[in-house]
């Protein structure tokens, strides 16, 4: 198995929903100037928030900058500083998109779809075809250091990845341990040569949040109205701690309790994986042929059986890579994101268990890793790992990363490749070369408007619990959405729908906190 670590829990059914998008001509793009809002520019930064934007096609930013162009988004570069406290210091860029109002426009919808990582150029079409649409400018935007926004931290090669995905890194003996955390070390080092340091030190969520209030001005919107899933609810939280006064709406689905400790939220992913997975083997079982077998309760215990041989050799793939035990792992947990991949996630074990093959699992493994197929990557394995780095305190300590170890395979059984020993690597973030800049604290917000939670009861990345915690502590309301997938709003589910749509159009906050 491998170490345990956070998952990236950034909305990938974002990222569907824009694949899907109907390849429509929408003509020129608006190139319409807003003009910068005067509220709230902080003193020494009046360059950034009164910059100018030059709008223009988005073809050359990214994978889907061809098909943003189709769908009528547009694109452009803004200027933060590197370091705010050093303003006339070095600049780096954030790449931003933007589908214009299509109606009596309110302001800016700014969207973030999780990660921390994920490229956030294609939510400019999450509200596509709803009153959102026609209400708001909807902007997304690469933070710092990830995607377009440059300079992108990059790592590894494409090829060094490729090599990486193939080495086992869940042996727990002593030679298994010291090999895995030379490999982190080594890691640590490239990402300090490759990017420098200066770099790497500010790729954290609180410069992000800064970065979100520029752009707030330079869009010309006087106060924010944010939606923000998985990690983007941790943007949203301490932008409203740094900003409350400049806060208009807040919609936070998928929620990260910012008093959790890193390493329980571990624990709590866990959990939350088995439980989907049991949903899914459930599932399966309706089918006949199903290789978990029509059991639910004997199914990770299948599933171990289809998956530790490839700890002796990997399945066979048409690509020339073949299915190595730990992207089989990662492909299952991306195909438990959302009931949308079960019927690809039990066609890759079928195959696994009927033909010995693993293509389809392995494709999995790659939306999850970022990996074209022309076999280049995004930079979002490493800016995941350099913003994680920086936002939390590491675990240093041996006997927690066992007791960690030790506690995510009983949490998640079917995880568990039963290779533990009581004892672990440590992972990247202890060889990482800047200090963390943040940690896990009690928000400190007043004279914030009412926000919206969204928790969904069988979230597999980020509890329900947290969504009830992070209600109370921000003193928003809270929207229970009882399923199973990784946040929903926007997804078609009319319940959760109409109450994010009036609150951010309408600012209606629901009297009490509604089930859906």
């Amino acid at each position: 198995m491998p170490h345990p670590a956070r998952a990236r829990i950034r909305r990938l059914s974002v990222l569907a929903l824009v694949a899907a998008a109907a390849a429509t001509a929408c003509g020129d793009t608006a190139q319409e100037q807003r003009q910068p809002s005067a509220v709230g520019v902080v003193p020494g930064l009046e360059r950034f928030y009164e910059q100018d934007v030059d709008w223009e096609s988005c073809g050359p930013y990214d994978a889907d900058g061809p098909m943003m162009v189709r769908q009528g988004v547009e694109c452009a570069r803004i200027e933060v500083p590197l370091d705010y406290e050093d303003p006339d210091g070095e600049v780096i860029t954030l790449a931003v998109s933007r589908l214009p109002a299509g109606g009596d426009r309110i302001g800016s919808l700014l969207v973030n779809p999780g990660g921390p990582g994920a490229s956030g150029l294609s939510t400019a079409l999450a509200a596509d075809g709803t009153v959102l649409a026609d209400r708001f400018d909807v902007v997304g935007f690469d933070p710092r250091g990830v995607g377009s926004s440059e300079p992108a931290v990059r790592c590894l090669t494409d090829a060094e990845f490729d090599a990486d995905r193939a080495v086992d890194d869940g042996d727990t003996s002593p030679e298994g341990i010291a090999a895995t955390e030379k490999r982190n070390q080594e890691y640590a080092e490239l990402c300090a040569e490759r990017n420098g340091t200066d770099l790497l030190a500010h790729l954290g969520t609180r410069e992000v949040v800064q970065d979100m209030d520029v752009l707030r001005g330079v869009l010309g919107d006087d106060a924010l109205t944010y939606l923000g899933y998985s990690y983007g609810t941790r943007l949203g939280t301490l932008y409203a701690e740094a900003f409350p006064g400049r806060v208009r709406a807040m919609v936070l689905d998928g929620a990260i309790d910012p008093e959790q400790d890193p390493v329980e939220e571990i624990v709590l992913q866990a959990v939350g994986f088995q439980k989907a997975f049991d949903e899914f083997a459930a599932y399966c079982a309706q089918y006949a042929g199903c290789p978990l077998g029509t059991d639910p309760a004997r199914a990770a215990e299948r599933f171990r059986g289809l998956v530790d041989p490839l700890l002796d050799a990997p399945a066979p793939t048409t690509d020339p890579r073949g299915l190595s035990h730990r992207d089989a792992i990662t492909g299952v947990q991306q195909g438990l994101y959302s009931p949308t991949l079960w019927g690809s996630l039990r066609g890759g074990l079928e195959a696994l268990a009927t033909t010995g093959t693993g293509d389809t699992l392995l494709r999995l493994a790659d939306l999850y890793e970022g990996r074209g197929e022309d076999g280049t990557y995004s930079n979002i394995t490493d800016a995941f790992n350099a913003i994680r780095c920086v936002d939390d305190p590491p675990v240093t300590d041996r006997a927690l990363a066992g007791e960690l170890d030790t506690r995510f395979r009983a949490a998640a059984p079917f995880l568990d490749d039963g290779r533990g020993t009581g004892s672990a690597a440590l992972d990247v973030c202890a060889f990482w070369p800047v200090p963390a800049t943040g940690e896990p604290h009690t928000p400190d917000v007043r004279d914030l408007p009412p926000v919206l939670v969204v928790s969904t009861t069988g979230d597999p990345a980020t509890p329900y619990d947290a969504g009830v915690e992070l209600a109370a502590r921000l003193g928003g309301v809270l929207v229970t959405f009882e399923g199973t997938q990784h946040t929903v709003a926007l997804d078609g589910n009319e319940c959760v729908d109409t109450a994010v749509t009036s609150y951010l159009v309408d600012l209606e906050v629901p009297a009490r906190d509604p089930r859906c």
